[in-house]
């Protein structure tokens, strides 16, 4: 029995946008609106469906760092934070240097000019039974509760309540989301504002990719400064790692290739597989350099000010709110949408425009996520040498 074809996300987004574009310049009026009616209660459901996604992952994510071994768990997750928050002011820094050169004012004037988008024939609300900060402070004490007191009880109940909502992103939104985009590019193909963005997205991806490699050497430099290692045979060693997560788009999956390179730059055994398994839920640099360079330019495109305080703060959240989230197709960004929503003031469709920018580099951003996690590992290794680390995972 021959196997069907199966198109990855990326290939079913593109070809969502490509579709969207022509219905939205071909077909009638009445027709277009019945996928932006659809477009409509979908981000409706994304609405409700994200505090109730921070409150499994975050909490989940949490709860699963609270246990281990203690200091060289501490290290670690302070290690991958710092290198994501690094990460995202290194982004918003070439952001603001180098994004308003091929964002222009007239881009985002003709976006704003562009005519009335469609409405839908009917609306869904869908209020969300709390709100995002709310979702992050409930996860954050319940995550951090569950840890002091070690419940395994309410440990297992946390990560079987992540499995839902996993389950609910990987046979719900996932599968429907290229239609999602389909809408939405149907209506800024109809009010016109389709060209603008088309005119912005390669140069942005562009951008990304080469902040990507940037941080990855800048870390390698560190870690191998520091673990006093080779840069040059670190990164060589590292080549089938990089693949690994370019072809699967999964830090998870990820993790064995990882462990072999690892040891190949001679990373002791008992670091190697405590820190490479870790890294894999909390350092998010790619997407941290992603998600902040979209959010940038779709801000830009609509003509919204961009304050330093704001991002900073944005980015801050980002490194927490997106732990665990790797375990998704495109779980960082569904995991970003609350931020961008309560934080930076994105709607639905720049929300739409965030998730189809993302996914579409995703790959690059697993790849620059798992490549980085080596530079965590040598640190670490360099402040245990003279210890026995001895870490069951």
């Amino acid at each position: 029995m021959s196997k069907q074809l199966k198109l990855g996300l990326i290939p079913k987004i593109i070809i969502g946008i490509l579709l969207g574009v022509i219905i939205g310049k071909f077909l009638p009026e009445a027709i277009i609106r019945i996928f932006v009616t659809f477009s409509s209660g979908f981000g409706s459901f994304l609405g409700f469906i994200v505090p109730l996604l921070i409150l499994g992952f975050v909490t989940a994510g949490i709860a699963e760092l609270g246990t281990g071994a203690g200091k060289l768990l501490a290290i670690t997750v302070g290690l991958s934070y710092g290198f994501t928050l690094i990460s995202g002011l290194f982004a918003y820094t070439l952001g603001k240097s180098f994004l308003p050169k091929f964002i222009s004012a007239e881009a985002a004037k003709t976006i704003g000019e562009a005519g009335a988008e469609l409405k839908p024939y009917f609306s869904m609300p869908m209020p969300p039974v709390m709100g995002v900060t709310t979702a992050l402070i409930l996860a954050f004490i319940l995550g951090l509760g569950i840890a002091a007191i070690k419940s395994e009880d309410l440990k297992k109940l946390a990560l079987d309540f992540q499995k839902i909502i996993t389950k609910v992103i990987e046979n719900i939104v996932i599968p429907l989301l290229p239609l999602h985009i389909l809408g939405i590019f149907a209506n800024m193909t109809k009010s016109g504002q389709v060209v603008s963005v088309f005119s912005v997205f390669g140069k942005v991806f562009l951008m990304v990719i080469i902040a990507h490699i940037t941080i990855i050497v800048f870390q390698f430099v560190i870690g191998a400064a520091i673990g006093k290692k080779n840069l040059f045979e670190c990164l060589k060693f590292q080549v089938p790692g990089y693949l690994t997560a370019l072809g699967t788009q999964s830090s998870a999956a990820t993790i064995p290739v990882n462990v072999q390179c690892s040891e190949k730059m001679g990373i002791s055994k008992g670091v190697r597989e405590f820190v490479i398994p870790l890294c894999a839920t909390t350092h998010m640099s790619g997407s941290t350099i992603t998600l902040t360079t979209c959010a940038m330019a779709v801000m830009m495109l609509n003509g919204m000010p961009i304050q330093f305080n704001g991002f900073f703060g944005f980015i801050a959240m980002l490194g927490i709110s997106i732990v665990a989230a790797p375990g998704v197709p495109g779980g960082a960004v569904m995991a970003s949408l609350g931020l961008l929503e309560s934080m930076l003031g994105f709607n639905q469709t720049m929300l739409s425009l965030m998730i189809a920018l993302y996914i579409a580099q995703d790959s690059f951003g697993t790849a620059c996520n798992v490549t980085g996690d080596q530079a965590v590992a040598m640190i670490v290794d360099r402040v245990y040498e003279d210890k026995t680390v001895s870490v069951s995972v």
